[in-house]
């Protein structure tokens, strides 16, 4: 480590102080939030902890309010007689909306809550007193007790989009041509599930899909979130009283417990700010906790809490996407939590093994000069990326085809189009194939797998949703549709061998883009030698909630056949949507209103013309209803955000106390197991064990103590919940305050998850037109492309 720290220390000696922080990156002194950034933490940032109040935090219940455009949006209107005829392309209003704050919170300041995770902007905490980002309290949340600890007060605390705990890294050293040695995962980055556990052995707390829990009889479909171990009852209380001797909630213990083993009370005398590594603590209340307990031996420059920042810092940053960052961009946020000498921290963290450095690049300048760029890294993430690169590769070389290099008989199959027809050939001479396509597409991986099986080839089909698997099984059969959880737990597909490995011959993942490098790396490490792995997915669609953009980087290295589908998307929904991937918000003919705009002025008449879509003009003009309306926003916060959304949509459709925590029977709900994986359904009561859900693939019982950490109403989601799935109609909400969350590739997303109908409230204005012709999606610093490339150049 001592030459990587000294390679770092000449870099930063070459570094400007005044490089830009990356997206979303906390910036924040004490009294006010760092500019939060885009859709990548949109899906699953971590909530505030159950109890803790943030430093300068709004009052519960508060909410936001956003500014937004004024100003006229052209045609549409709600699909039915009473309201404006015809259907036009959204977007083509005229004027200039009023920006709100959101993403760019100053110093006190506050801005709506327009996170697509329930946190501040793009993942972001709020830090230090004096302001918050407006919006962060418990807001329109249904009355009534919750089940479990409960919401803290000013914050949301513990949303079902928080971190549940992250899996352990893959163990062992690894050290390639350039690459820096690996260390066992699951160690330095403070953030991680229990210790101790094997390479591939999700701890407690692991984000990573598990076995099966509260799945319905007969089904074997995994439908509960991680099995939680049992914990030791004196070492809960033990931590339990450490923390509130330094003024901390004594709900974080179990946490803590979790985090550190038994032996958490004396790990926390010992380093106060190892909090930070309980999910939903923030920075700010890590630090009182610490004065609390050290009095005046605490100080910003303490190296605790320098070790803790580091590692917060690149953990905040996996929450946008990031599975590293260049050393300006680190010391740049370090420098906004007031630490007086990030180099010093970020070289320590170095020599110590804590971060890992990545040299980047080896061509020359025109002077002759080595042209290199450095990356730090957790060693989670960096190994999770190596081990997939290995994998990727390691399903090129073992595959041997048929003998004497011939193609198959079944890749000579009759084939639904051209498309389907160069997938099955490309499958049948590869381990490793990328597939690309819109909606349409995804018939032709399930065309493969028929095509496959037909031949006596075990074969299946996994999308990363129920929703998607259900529609799926309509063209494979139900023995081949799967879902990546289910498959990856075992109870689903051929199931698991002693070694780990699935007893498969080809599968074809859907919904690659929602895959993150954890399960990616998870996935390919259970595909056995010599059997053909096909990804495939939508380009332009949203990347992944968790760390990486796996299937964007599989494309960019060009290492395996690449097939893009030439496969249009029908119908006026399937040309909006194609249009948006290019970048153009066009108007599109909808002579049947498949495509309707609904201006809106404001917030509040967002809110009532989205309840007005969803309870009465559009069943009434296209017959469904109940499930089969899906409201999408752009986050949970805000005036226009989830919660306000559904608060409103509950008060109309199934008005109640919020008896069970705050839900009553025939409340829409979503259930959030690990981050990433969204389950829709519908409660059906309440058992003394916890809350009873109907959700697609069976029944679900959420432990009492799960309810307000991974339950949420339905009848409106985010963009990243609904990416993967389709309901007959789409209720599309673009807020005027949307900021960076707004972005092509959202927008892309959300319009297409209506089949035959697609209602657009409109009150961006000119804001969704820009964010359409601008960047695709905010970018993400990873390396897996870099890796394939150099293992490409090794042979």
């Amino acid at each position: 480590m001592a030459a990587e720290a000294a390679a770092l220390q000449a870099a930063e000696a070459e570094a400007a102080d005044t490089s830009a922080p990356p997206p979303g990156t906390e910036t924040a002194d004490a009294g006010g939030s760092g500019a939060g950034a885009a859709e990548a933490a949109e899906a699953d940032g971590a909530a505030t902890a159950p109890g803790a109040e943030g430093a300068g935090g709004a009052p519960a219940g508060a909410e936001g309010s956003g500014g937004s455009g004024s100003g006229s949006g052209t045609a549409g209107g709600a699909p039915d007689a009473g309201d404006a005829a015809g259907g036009s392309g959204p977007g083509s209003g005229a004027g200039d909306a009023a920006e709100s704050a959101t993403g760019a919170r100053s110093a006190g300041g506050s801005g709506p809550d327009t996170d697509d995770d329930g946190t501040t902007a793009a993942g972001t905490r709020d830090a230090g007193a004096g302001g918050s980002g407006a919006g962060a309290a418990g807001g329109a949340e249904p009355s009534g007790d919750r089940l479990g600890a409960g919401r803290g007060a000013g914050v949301d605390g513990g949303g079902p989009d928080g971190p549940a705990g992250a899996p352990d890294g893959p163990t062992g050293d690894r050290v390639g041509a350039g690459r820096t040695a690996g260390v066992n995962g699951g160690g330095a980055d403070g953030r991680t599930g229990d210790p101790g556990g094997p390479a591939g052995t999700p701890g407690a707390g692991d984000s990573r899909p598990q076995g099966p829990q509260g799945g319905p009889a007969g089904t074997g479909r995994p439908q509960g979130g991680a099995r939680r171990v049992a914990l030791d009852a004196g070492a809960v209380a033990a931590a339990a009283a450490v923390l509130g001797e330094g003024g901390a909630p004594a709900e974080l213990a179990e946490g803590a417990v979790r985090l550190l083993g038994e032996r958490a009370a004396a790990e926390l005398r010992a380093d106060p700010w190892l909090v930070l590594g309980v999910a939903g603590v923030q920075v700010e209340q890590g630090d009182a906790f610490a004065r609390g307990l050290l009095g005046s031996a605490c100080g910003p420059g303490d190296e605790r809490r320098a070790r803790a920042l580091v590692a917060r810092v690149l953990e905040d940053a996996a929450q946008r996407g990031h599975t590293a960052l260049p050393p300006a961009d680190l010391h740049t946020a370090l420098r906004g939590y007031s630490l007086p000498d990030p180099e010093a921290a970020v070289t320590a963290a170095v020599t110590d093994g804590q971060l890992l450095v990545f040299r980047e690049g080896d061509d020359q300048d025109e002077d002759g000069e080595e042209d290199v760029s450095l990356l730090l890294g957790l060693d989670r993430y960096a190994m999770a990326e190596e081990s997939l690169a290995d994998g990727f590769f390691r399903l090129l070389r073992s595959f041997e085809g048929e003998s004497g290099g011939e193609e198959p008989q079944w890749a000579r199959t009759a084939a639904p189009t051209p498309s389907a027809a160069e997938l099955i050939r490309a499958a049948a001479g590869s381990g490793l194939v990328v597939h690309s396509g819109g909606e349409a597409a995804r018939a032709e991986p399930a065309a493969l797998v028929a095509a496959a099986r037909a031949a006596g080839l075990r074969a299946y089909a996994a999308a990363y949703t129920e929703n998607g698997r259900r529609r799926l099984a309509a063209a494979v059969g139900e023995d081949a549709a799967v879902t990546v959880a289910g498959l990856l737990s075992g109870a689903e597909g051929p199931g698991l061998a002693g070694d780990g490995s699935l007893g498969l011959d080809l599968l074809a993942v859907l919904d690659a883009p929602q895959l993150s490098v954890e399960e990616a790396t998870t996935l390919v490490e259970a595909v056995p030698d010599g059997a053909r792995l096909v990804l495939s997915g939508d380009p332009h669609a949203l990347w992944s909630a968790g760390a990486g953009r796996v299937f964007a980087d599989l494309l960019a290295a060009r290492v395996c056949p690449r097939v893009v589908s030439r496969t249009p998307d029908p119908g006026p929904i399937g040309e909006l949507v194609s249009c948006v991937g290019e970048g153009e918000l066009a108007s599109v003919d909808a002579p049947d209103k498949e495509v309707v705009v609904v201006p809106v002025r404001d917030p509040r008449e967002a809110v009532h013309r989205t309840v007005q879509l969803v309870a009465d003009s559009v069943p009434r003009a296209f017959g469904v209803e109940g499930a089969q309306v899906q409201v999408v926003t752009t986050g949970h916060g805000g005036p226009v955000g989830t919660r306000a959304l559904n608060a409103a949509l509950k008060e109309r459709l199934n008005p109640g106390p919020g008896r069970f925590g705050g839900f009553d029977p025939g409340d829409r709900v979503v259930h959030v197991p690990v981050p990433g994986r969204t389950l829709p359904g519908t409660v059906t009561g309440a058992e003394p064990e916890g809350l009873r859900l109907d959700c697609e693939g069976g029944s679900v019982l959420v432990p009492r103590g799960d309810v307000a950490a991974t339950v949420r109403h339905g009848w409106a989601v985010t963009g990243h919940q609904a990416a993967g799935m389709r309901w007959p109609a789409a209720v599309v909400v673009v807020p005027g305050d949307a900021g960076p969350l707004l972005t092509r590739s959202w927008v892309y997303t959300a319009f297409g998850r209506g089949e035959r109908h697609l209602s657009v409230v409109q009150g961006a204005e000119q804001q969704l037109a820009q964010a359409v012709a601008g960047p695709p999606a905010t970018e993400r610093t990873t390396r897996l492309a870099a890796v394939l490339r150099e293992l490409t150049a090794q042979g």
